[in-house]
């Protein structure tokens, strides 16, 4: 009998991870494949590049949910997912990372008494005063499968299962497309920048946490640290949105300071991945681009004080400094001086995340 799996996506980053269970599922003839977006089929985020470069095919359900409060995404996801089940009948549903959208449609999919799979379960920061830190113990709480990256959130998610959930050690599937794509990067065709694009002669620069654009003070000492520790090597930075505009109003109030920082667009899957794979080192708040970071061995900077994935620290390639000027400015010129730590590759990212994840699902 065909096993009918639900994925759900909540933001862009998500398909980043759902693209090889999505193939996985495609290709068996045992299963079949809804794939539901949270948010409206016109989302300026999900541009066709994306959809092209990870090789998936676009959503075939969207929500349309668009608000910026959480508990309003909470509720009219709620009502929305409850209404799209009403007409689509399904076996099982994935939830993805820890977004107020998966933890809606997680409540929705225990109510009904449908089995819930959490991709990527037993991550914790300890911090309850996020938001995040709640969406994870309650999704954790609900689910029948807790799918683990590594061992640390392994042990997480074993000690706080219920007697009806199974906690499985299935990898980090960040790595899964990773694999999949890397002879697909692309390197960018970025103005001005030809000579800076040779192997190991730049870094990276990413942004997205709120709370540090929201210390424009504090960040602009970050930045001057930074840039001045990386000395003539370049900064590339691709950002978008909000964060494009506090970094290059910081950069805008001296320009001679911060010259060797470039604010560039963002950048396409492959192009970004093509960027971070050549890096002399990475800096960057998202955990993801860390994960990634270690897995193509290349230096890298948390502007944070936890990760998700403590083997990117222990094991990997990945140092956090918080959100301290002068740890940043000693990690950099250790990266520019090219005395970093040796690293590795942590147990089970080894692209093969998702076929564990549909064989538990079938069996």
């Amino acid at each position: 009998m065909m096993k009918k799996i639900c994925i759900l996506a909540g933001a862009r980053p998500n398909f980043v991870k759902v693209a090889p269970l999505v193939r996985a599922i495609g290709g068996s003839a045992e299963a079949e494949c809804l794939l539901v977006y949270a948010g409206r089929d016109d989302d300026p985020t999900l541009e066709a590049s994306l959809f092209d470069d990870l090789q998936m095919p676009r959503p075939q359900f969207y929500l349309g949910v668009d608000s910026v409060s959480l508990n309003e995404i909470t509720s009219r996801v709620m009502a929305q997912f409850d209404a799209f089940l009403d007409d689509h009948p399904v076996d099982v549903v994935i939830v993805v990372d820890d977004l107020a959208s998966t933890m809606a449609a997680a409540i929705v999919t225990k109510k009904r008494g449908i089995r819930l799979a959490h991709l990527v379960a037993g991550t914790r920061s300890f911090d309850i005063s996020m938001p995040k830190e709640i969406n994870r113990l309650v999704i954790d709480a609900l689910s029948d499968y807790l799918f683990t990256a590594g061992v640390r959130s392994t042990g997480v998610a074993t000690r706080e299962q219920s007697e009806n959930s199974q906690t499985y050690m299935v990898g980090n599937i960040l790595m899964d497309t990773l694999r999949f794509n890397y002879g697909r990067l692309k390197k960018p065709d970025i103005t001005g920048l030809d000579g800076v694009l040779g192997e190991k002669r730049y870094l990276v620069f990413t942004l997205n946490r709120k709370a540090l654009m929201a210390d424009t003070e504090n960040l602009g000492r970050m930045l001057s640290a930074m840039v001045a520790s990386a000395g003539d090597m370049p900064i590339v930075a691709p950002l978008r949105g909000c964060a494009r505009e506090v970094v290059a109003g910081i950069k805008a109030m001296d320009s001679g300071k911060f010259r060797n920082l470039m604010v560039i667009n963002s950048l396409s899957y492959l192009e970004f991945g093509w960027l971070t794979a050549h890096a002399a080192g990475v800096i960057t708040d998202s955990g993801n681009v860390a994960e990634e970071a270690t897995f193509n061995g290349v230096p890298c900077i948390t502007l944070n004080n936890y990760t998700e994935h403590q083997e990117t620290v222990s094991v990997g390639s990945n140092v956090l400094v918080g959100e301290d000027p002068e740890k940043l400015r000693a990690a950099v010129a250790q990266m520019v001086a090219g005395t970093w730590k040796k690293s590795a590759l942590p147990d089970r990212w080894d692209g093969r995340t998702a076929d564990r994840i549909l064989q538990i699902l079938l069996s």
